[in-house]
């Protein structure tokens, strides 16, 4: 297939096209007193945002992460919808970029079953054409979400659109353009370093670079 023949564009899913932090910080917190352990501060949580959960964990309680990773996962699916919502604009965009050709991903840390499941609360289902979770095999900044998900859209990708420095690596290390938004998890000088091809406070310049297909 040759460049001009791709069509996949990929999507983080928490922060970029969901503004989930909230919910996700909140279960993320609540498993320490669960487990009889002092919290971190939700700051220290935040910076690690993108991160597989047991290696979130490692850095506060490394003795303690089996445990804290089955208590988020208790707590997590029966909370993650109380205040998660899409950004502004993002379903619009969706439409408007399936309308005009493109297959469209989610390639996100999460576990697939558990995005999946999130994609649809949120009303996103239906314009994706795949949700991609990490599903033991590297994460990001490693590329194998996001070339598992353009295998699964059999199709090259052009984007990866993302808010933390690890999505911006993995879709340089997957030979995609990237596109920072600055509404999510890192802060703007941290995306700054990663030299994305586009970093923006929302998700309209990438409807420039996409017309519609012929």
């Amino acid at each position: 297939m040759s460049r001009a023949d791709s069509r996949g564009i990929l999507f983080d899913l928490d922060g970029t096209l969901v503004d989930s932090l909230p919910d996700i910080i909140d279960s993320f917190l609540y498993a320490f007193p669960a487990n009889g352990l002092q919290a971190p501060t939700y700051a220290q949580v935040r910076a690690l945002i993108g991160l597989p959960l047991d290696i979130m964990y490692a850095e506060f309680a490394p003795q303690h992460v089996p445990a804290l990773c089955a208590s988020y996962r208790e707590h997590y699916p029966l909370n993650f919808h109380r205040n998660s919502r899409p950004y502004p604009g993002v379903l619009e965009l969706l439409h408007t970029l399936r309308e005009r050709g493109y297959l469209l991903a989610v390639a996100t840390t999460k576990k697939s079953p558990m995005a999946r499941r999130f994609v649809d609360a949120m009303g996103l289902g239906t314009v994706l054409h795949h949700v991609q979770g990490t599903d033991d095999f590297p994460h990001k900044p490693a590329p194998d979400v996001l070339l598992r998900a353009l295998a699964a859209l059999g199709t090259q990708g052009l984007w990866m659109v993302g808010d933390t420095s690890l999505d911006l690596r993995a879709g340089k290390a997957a030979g995609l353009r990237t596109y920072g938004v600055t509404w999510g998890t890192h802060p703007v000088e941290e995306l700054i370093r990663e030299t994305p091809d586009e970093l923006q406070p929302d998700l309209n310049r990438l409807l420039e670079h996409l017309p519609p297909l012929s």
